[in-house]
């Protein structure tokens, strides 16, 4: 394991597409990080981190679980109303920022900057959310075949995301 990640997360869960990187503070999740698979998996340091790193695992294996995880206040007025129409995107399903962006009455740009923002990836899948005629970029990350876009890839298949956004309907209507 890389000293840095002991020093950084409260535990890592091995992923099948890396790794993921929980972060806590004063009882309450504070982040959750996408990590290369040369992280190693880290045991929890903390009650908090212990239940995050069982509820991340457990969505690893059942894209339906839902987290009921203590989050610590993050994000801006705007982007908690972006987070708060993501997470109201259903599994298995797609929406482009566009089709975010006219349900806030924002630009999908902005939509595209609060998804990158998202501290509590997953938790809150801004996965689901993709450009008009891809994938677009992830965790502020536009690399068409870096290690970002192929957990994104992973996320969307595993939740089964069968259908390109454009071909969606959209729940926002």
């Amino acid at each position: 394991m890389n000293n840095q990640a002991e020093n950084i997360f409260s535990a890592i869960v091995a992923a099948p597409f890396g790794a993921v990187g929980i972060r806590t503070d004063a009882g309450r999740v504070r982040e959750l990080v996408y990590l290369p698979p040369h992280f190693g998996e880290k045991e929890a340091t903390d009650p908090v981190a212990e239940l995050a790193a069982q509820q991340v695992a457990q969505y690893l294996l059942d894209p339906d679980f839902r987290f009921t995880l203590p989050l610590l206040d993050a994000g801006s007025v705007f982007q908690r109303k972006v987070w708060d129409a993501i997470s109201a995107i259903p599994r298995g399903t797609v929406r482009t920022y566009g089709q975010v962006a006219k349900h806030i009455g924002s630009a999908p740009r902005a939509v595209g900057q609060a998804c990158g923002a998202n501290w509590f990836p997953i938790i809150i899948p801004c996965h689901r959310v993709t450009a008009a005629g891809g994938l677009g970029g992830f965790s502020n990350h536009d690399d068409e075949n870096g290690f970002h876009l192929s957990v994104k890839r992973w996320l969307l298949a595993h939740e089964g995301a069968g259908k390109a956004p454009w071909q969606q309907q959209s729940i926002f209507n």
